[in-house]
């Protein structure tokens, strides 16, 4: 019997890929720190946005996937193959200035933390070792094995359940504000909401997943792209809603284990504003103790090691795919080097801003106004190549995906009007 639940388990793991590795991306220290602060400022009232936005967040994610699985193309290349070049070209500008905005917050927030439980070396120190860390992984280890590594960092999300358990909780607050949702006319109040969503549905989430399933097809030899063997669809697309929901859903619960901490223990405090995931964590040592302190810092530096790789990366599918460059992770970096050096470009690029004493609040700022701008038009994007008979054939998307779809896109557009009116009234 424990022979069977072990083989079980071996297979889910060997299932789960892509999917698991995006949601995980999805909580990187830019979003830990929207997280915290909204826990801080609301305490438990918008953690039922985390339930609303499960399901947009899982279908817009399978549905790039199954493009990429269905074509053996990302999405920047079936954008380049189906739509004019001005498209193109605006939408991957777009998308590789916010990638470098997060993977520089990113790296700045890492730092910090690691200057809270390390204080000895300087911030310029830990900039440099991890952004080179994030780099030299993508270039130089082989895909399959760096694809395993970045499953391994998923489990630094747990620290965050840890943190959770060490503090004291009102779970009867806390359900209600997961299951009941609670409104209000405050800006704030909105502004925070949409700041969560900007977060939770980002466009380089889009293209990552998307690249991943097309290097899974050449990682794999049994694997092909559907339309030239569409005798592998319903295997393929049970994978992707599986792998998908698994990894949206560990996502949004560490998102909410964030939230939770933060509301219970800052919020109660009296506490109303932070600047960075890295002071959420400075300042849970003082109310909650010096484990929920390390728990929360070291949760910070294993996000970042696995979402500014994803960023990178995601930024240099895109822009390969869109110059028509030899792309992907499982090429010899002799043969992809315009890719590689795309990687290594935009992950300097994000430490310098740092270097440069640019605001990381700022950068965050930028960043989140970027993705409000490129998400809307991507999301439209995705949907019209995903119910394209012309270029998905029987693949393409129909039915609920296609309600769901289309709903996660015009939730986004509110948001992001909201968001960028909100830029706006505030000058």
């Amino acid at each position: 019997m424990s022979h069977v639940v072990g083989s079980g388990k071996r297979r889910l793991l060997r299932l789960l890929g892509p999917g698991l590795i995006t949601g995980a991306a999805d909580d990187d220290p830019s979003g830990i720190a929207t997280y915290a602060q909204t826990g801080t400022q609301f305490g438990f009232q918008l953690s039922w946005t985390m339930l609303f936005t499960y399901p947009l967040m899982v279908v817009i994610q399978a549905i790039s996937a199954r493009i990429g699985r269905t074509t053996g193309q990302g999405l920047a290349a079936n954008i380049r193959l189906n739509y004019p070049s001005a498209i193109l070209q605006v939408t991957i500008t777009l998308l590789f200035l916010a990638n470098v905005c997060n993977i520089g917050a990113d790296l700045g927030a890492m730092a910090e933390a690691s200057r809270l439980l390390w204080p000895k070396m300087p911030t310029w120190l830990y900039l440099v070792v991890f952004s080179v860390v994030c780099a030299a992984g993508q270039i130089f280890l082989k895909h399959t094995r760096y694809v395993a590594v970045l499953k391994w960092l998923t489990l630094s999300l747990f620290s965050y359940f840890g943190a959770l358990c060490v503090v004291h909780v009102p779970w009867m607050e806390f359900f209600k504000g997961l299951f009941v949702p609670t409104l209000e006319l405050d800006k704030d109040f909105w502004l925070a909401a949409v700041a969560i969503l900007g977060t939770t549905i980002s466009p380089y989430l889009f293209f990552w997943q998307a690249s991943q399933e097309v290097e899974d097809t050449k990682a794999e030899p049994i694997r092909e792209p559907l339309l030239r063997h569409p005798e592998q669809g319903p295997d393929a697309l049970s994978r992707i809603r599986l792998d998908t929901l698994i990894g949206m859903g560990v996502s949004n619960a560490v998102a909410v284990a964030i939230m939770a901490t933060a509301a219970a223990t800052l919020h109660t405090t009296g506490i109303r504003e932070i600047t960075s995931a890295a002071q959420a964590a400075e300042s849970l040592r003082p109310i909650a103790g010096q484990f929920a302190f390390v728990l929360f810092a070291l949760g910070i530096v294993g996000t970042g090691l696995l979402s500014v790789p994803v960023l990178a990366g995601s930024a240099a599918y895109a822009l390969g795919e869109a110059r028509q460059w030899p792309t992907g992770l499982s090429k010899d970096p002799a043969r992809a080097k315009a890719f590689y050096a795309a990687i290594a470009v935009a992950t300097l690029i994000g430490a310098l801003a740092n270097v440069l004493k640019i605001s990381p609040i700022k950068a965050l700022i930028w960043a989140a106004a970027l993705n409000a701008i490129v998400a809307v038009p991507v999301m439209i994007l995705i949907m019209r190549i995903a119910g394209s008979r012309e270029i998905m054939g029987k693949f393409r998307v129909t039915g609920a995906w296609v309600f769901i779809g289309w709903s996660a896109t015009a939730v986004m557009a509110l948001a992001s009007t909201a968001f960028l009116l909100s830029l706006v009234i505030q000058k």
